[in-house]
């Protein structure tokens, strides 16, 4: 696996470190096994598992807010919730059900190369993950209120 040369150019140029003060926490993965690095290099290769996950898990959550969205092109989750659509609430369940089993069952998380994430992890995940609801409702709002505007200057 790659490694970033600014930092650990021993292992692509021959060199030593250049940054003797890194240094990396460990973190748990799949298990209950800790992931710790004698050599804070490796955390460039084995360690970024842990972003892998965290970027898989922000375009799962990302893509099951978005489905909200889908409902409809024009209409506002407000005027129309999700709960009136159970079938989309029982698909987004059971993605997310699967990606917390691949996520906590060790032999699929190995399988895919990801790690457990804590509940930090999971508000990370949701805050980053979450403003997709909000831009798309403004962007309804915005093309509600100019679909207004023409069909007003229409009838003027």
């Amino acid at each position: 696996m790659a490694t970033h040369w600014l930092l650990c150019p021993s292992s692509t140029l021959g060199g030593s470190a250049r940054w003797s003060n890194f240094s990396v926490t460990p973190f748990m993965v799949s298990g209950g096994r800790m992931i710790s690095f004698s050599d804070p290099c490796d955390y460039f290769s084995v360690g970024k598992v842990k972003a892998m996950t965290l970027s898989l898990s922000v375009l799962v959550a990302i893509e099951m807010f978005n489905s909200l969205n889908a409902l409809f092109e024009d209409n506002s989750l407000v005027r129309m919730p999700p709960w009136k659509n159970p079938f989309l609430l029982l698909a987004m369940s059971v993605s997310f059900g699967l990606h917390f089993l691949i996520l906590y069952v060790p032999f699929l998380a190995d399988v895919f190369g990801i790690v457990p994430l804590t509940l930090k992890e999971w508000y990370l995940v949701i805050l980053v993950s979450a403003p997709v609801v909000v831009i798309d409702e403004v962007l309804k709002l915005v093309g509600m209120s100019q679909r207004w505007r023409n069909n007003k200057d229409k009838t003027v």
